[in-house]
């Protein structure tokens, strides 16, 4: 097993940097040109910037059993299609029993945009969502 996060404004990487040295599992950071990330006890690997290239990049490495860090649903759902397993930066576990639904909900919202209707951008981040980042992820490594 290995952690793979989509690093581009990703708030957990360092988090996930601490529970994988602790639990000895390799971590990669992926990011693109304009996100160039350096972090000890991680290996990155930056690739050209350019849509879902960091995507496409993440999903060449991801394999059976590996964790990936994503806020993006597409990845997440082509993560599990591999037999991989995906978290969201609040904690969310993405399943076989949500994804389809969250996958709905961005094509409507996407719709909705395209349609001129402005939509409310994520909540700002609190303590509460790194709490529920870390309990779920450590059960899914195992505590």
């Amino acid at each position: 097993m290995k952690i793979l996060i989509d690093a581009d404004g990703c708030p957990v990487v360092d988090i996930t940097i601490k529970i994988s040295k602790v639990k000895n599992i390799p971590l990669i950071l992926l990011c693109d040109t304009a996100h160039i990330i350096e972090k000890a006890g991680a290996k990155t690997i930056t690739v050209s910037k350019g849509s879902d290239s960091v995507d496409f990049s993440l999903l060449k490495l991801v394999k059976k059993g590996d964790l990936v860090v994503t806020q993006d649903y597409g990845l997440a759902g082509m993560v599990l299609a591999k037999g991989g397993l995906a978290i969201r930066q609040d904690g969310l576990v993405y399943d076989n029993n949500n994804i389809d639904r969250l996958l709905d909900e961005r094509h409507n919202a996407k719709k909705l945009r395209k349609g001129g209707v402005r939509l409310k951008g994520p909540k700002k981040r609190t303590i509460a969502d790194d709490n529920k980042y870390i309990i779920e992820i450590e059960k899914i490594l195992g505590e």
